[in-house]
């Protein structure tokens, strides 16, 4: 049958970027207390494609994910982008794996458990000289205090939850859980999914005690990290649904170089 996809292009313009986005399937990572967690990924998978070429073949995609499950996890991202490489005949290729993951959380008073799910997002490329560069990320939601709210008010302050976009290099393996607790420790307070009057008290209280800027949550972040001997590079942002006003809060640290992705 005739490859349309392999006839030569005379437009002579290169493609950053051509793939596959939003296909779902299963994946199983590493788990920190039960060894190892199921889930189901949303993977964006792409080459680059030269100019003389008019098309990629895009099956080819789907066919090599299906010979690395169910390991398609961070250790095997090397070997899945170099073989994307070679059989899409590729100067460079780009995987991102996005998945939802779940830690089970007793609620602070009651200990009441419950399902906490959290998004993750592996990403990973390699270059034209077979360079490799990795970066997981961890969404985490929080709860904040406003300072300001606080120091004005006669009784309360507004409080309201709000979302932390952490991204990591790093020279040895890191628990996804570990970059959690460390997002958490920053807020006012961390969220659950179960809570009693007892638990909603506790919270409550807390995070008036312990009232959060975007400002301080995005640096007290940084300063963990730039402890972190481990860590080669990360970013981190924190954006918080304001409960009073018409708009959301917003901070943003960078370390180092910017992201090669």
């Amino acid at each position: 049958m005739k490859d349309i996809q392999s006839e030569p292009d005379y437009r002579n313009i290169a493609i950053n970027k051509v793939g596959i986005k939003d296909l779902r399937y299963p994946v199983t990572v590493l788990d920190r207390n039960r060894g190892k967690q199921h889930t189901v990924a949303s993977i964006n998978m792409y080459v680059d494609l030269p100019h003389e070429c008019k098309g990629t073949h895009m099956s080819r995609f789907v066919e090599m994910l299906h010979l690395f499950r169910p390991n398609i996890a961070l250790k095997t991202f090397s070997d899945i982008l170099t073989q994307m490489k070679e059989h899409l005949n590729a100067e460079s290729a780009h995987i991102e794996v996005s998945f939802p993951y779940f830690i089970e959380k007793q609620a602070p008073v009651t200990h009441c458990p419950g399902l906490m799910d959290y998004t993750c997002r592996l990403v990973g490329s390699i270059n034209s000289v077979s360079r490799v560069d990795l970066i997981s990320e961890v969404i985490v939601p929080i709860t904040s205090v406003c300072p300001c709210s606080k120091e004005i008010s006669r009784h309360g302050a507004h409080n309201q939850r709000g979302m932390v976009h952490l991204r990591t290099r790093f020279k040895k393996f890191i628990w996804i859980e570990d970059m959690i607790e460390l997002v958490e420790r920053a807020a006012s307070c961390e969220v659950y999914s179960v809570l009693k009057r007892s638990d909603e008290k506790f919270i409550t209280e807390k995070g008036y005690e312990n009232p959060k800027f975007v400002e301080d949550i995005v640096r007290d972040i940084a300063v963990d990290l730039n402890a972190d001997k481990n860590i080669t590079w990360f970013s981190v942002a924190v954006e918080n649904f304001e409960s009073i006003h018409n708009h959301n809060a917003y901070a943003f640290i960078s370390s180092g170089e910017r992201p090669r992705l």
